[in-house]
């Protein structure tokens, strides 16, 4: 019998007080790191593909210190969080009805909300769906949805780039790929995207353990697979809150014009550049992006 993963909850958080959590949300438990004094102002944040929780471990401490109540779950389907069969269970507005659900679970009616990757896509969708749950919002390298769709039509090298949407769509296979030789796939995937030193050896194998539960990788491919056989478009374009986009300019799936295209649908937008930056570029430069996170949730 194979052996459980190790851990990969709130202890392995070193630089703050962390505790694991879990809130049902939908029928769904959902895992959430919690940090920081609970009547301080709350901040969720929401990792992307092949994260989890722990993608936030160089902001997290930085949000509490500045006074910040800071969530940080598992989105579903993903390490500790509950990973429900079918596409229906991953359709976008299931995703950002999680974080509603969530920042609602505090008895509040709103939070910051931060989203990398696919945690960007649901904060977008989020943002448009449900405005009066986000307070600011905070993106790191995803465009706004309208963007990501007028680009993969009209825009030749970023249909190219968006290849591995496509080839999710394949049965069984994307799974194994990223499952293989105790989620080899996946280490190979964050240091094909990554500048060097984004992530340490011990980072990497945290995240071999997360992919290494059962249902991981069926549930992660799924959210790509829904995003093309279950679309559900949010009921409005435009984003009415104050937001901040974070951008890697040398991201290997996404092409830059689209961070300055994303303001276009923003009534209060900034775009920040990291001409050098990946797709993990708060990984990358950590104090960096944060100084810019904690400016514009201050505001």
């Amino acid at each position: 019998m194979a052996a459980d993963p190790p851990t990969t909850d709130a202890s392995i958080l070193e630089t703050v007080p962390a505790e694991s959590t879990y809130r049902e949300v939908d029928g769904v438990e959902l895992h959430v790191v919690a940090a920081g004094d609970p009547a301080d102002p709350l901040v969720v944040l929401l990792h992307g593909f092949p994260d989890f929780w722990y993608g936030w471990r160089h902001q997290i401490p930085a949000l509490v210190e500045a006074g910040y109540r800071v969530l940080v779950p598992d989105q579903r389907g993903y390490n500790l969080s509950d990973k429900p069969e079918g596409l229906d269970s991953y359709r976008m507005g299931r995703l950002s009805a999680d974080i509603a659900d969530l920042i609602a679970s505090t008895g509040r009616e709103s939070a910051h909300v931060v989203g990398h990757d696919w945690g960007a896509g649901v904060a977008w969708d989020l943002a448009l769906r449900r405005p009066t749950a986000v307070d600011r919002l905070g993106i790191v390298n995803v465009p706004h949805p309208t963007v990501m769709r007028e680009m993969l039509r009209s825009n030749p090298r970023q249909l190219l780039r968006s290849w591995y949407i496509f080839s999710f769509q394949i049965p069984v296979l994307p799974e194994w790929y990223l499952a293989r030789d105790g989620a080899r796939g996946v280490t190979d995937v964050l240091r094909a995207t990554s500048n060097p030193g984004a992530f340490t050896d011990t980072d990497l194998a945290h995240y071999r353990a997360a992919w290494r539960r059962t249902g991981a990788a069926r549930a992660a491919v799924d959210w790509y697979r829904a995003l093309l056989r279950r679309r559900d478009d949010p009921p409005r374009e435009e984003v009415p809150v104050p937001t901040l986009v974070v951008w890697g300019e040398d991201d290997d799936a996404l092409v830059p014009e689209m961070a300055r295209e994303s303001l276009r649908y923003c009534e209060d937008g900034r775009l920040v550049a990291f001409p050098d930056g990946s797709h993990w570029v708060h990984r990358e430069r950590p104090e960096t992006v944060t100084d810019h996170l904690l400016d514009h949730l201050s505001g």
